[in-house]
């Protein structure tokens, strides 16, 4: 791994500790509840085949359902969410 993917992926990882601390899983859960469960129940979140298997997977997926929804939400917006998800479905560790 090059000096910039090493830089990078400790970005990352900074920004998935954060997202995780500081989520607010009272908005999380109502932006979830008023724009996700408009395509899709629950059961996407419980599936034995998920796609999504990592917390940083979580995290790009939420942000592209909210480019696809065209919902324009804020980063702290798009951590709640992710951060309520995880909380209630996921349960991924938080990176160290």
């Amino acid at each position: 791994m090059n000096k910039n993917h090493a830089r990078m992926a400790t970005v990352l990882m900074t920004l998935l500790v954060q997202t995780a601390a500081t989520a607010d899983m009272e908005n999380g859960r109502a932006l979830t509840e008023r724009n996700c469960t408009s395509c899709h129940d629950d059961s996407m979140y419980m599936r034995d085949e998920r796609r999504v298997t990592t917390m940083s997977a979580l995290q790009n997926q939420v942000q592209r359902c909210e480019i696809n929804l065209d919902l324009k939400w804020f980063e702290d917006d798009i951590n709640d969410v992710t951060g309520y998800l995880n909380t209630q479905y996921y349960h991924f560790e938080s990176p160290q």
